[in-house]
């Protein structure tokens, strides 16, 4: 947790890099992109799903284009 505090005197956007420069040092901002960004690995089966789903595309591509109705 990151905590800064006003000092005496300090304008307002004195402080406002300090703190900025406070927070991107300490990596705060980095852990909270990799953890908003994160996705979960594909389990097995939706991975079968996918390359059933591929091959069938690629097979209708092939059968259309032979039949002239999918120019390449």
């Amino acid at each position: 947790m990151i905590e800064a505090r006003r000092k005496e005197g300090e304008s307002i956007g004195a402080f406002l890099r300090r703190f900025t420069k406070k927070v991107q040092n300490s990596g705060v901002l980095i852990q909270a992109r990799r953890k908003r960004f994160k996705t979960d690995p594909k389990t097995r089966r939706e991975m079968q799903q996918a390359a059933t789903r591929r091959a069938s595309t690629l097979k209708e591509r092939e059968r259309l284009f032979k039949l002239g109705k999918l120019e390449d």
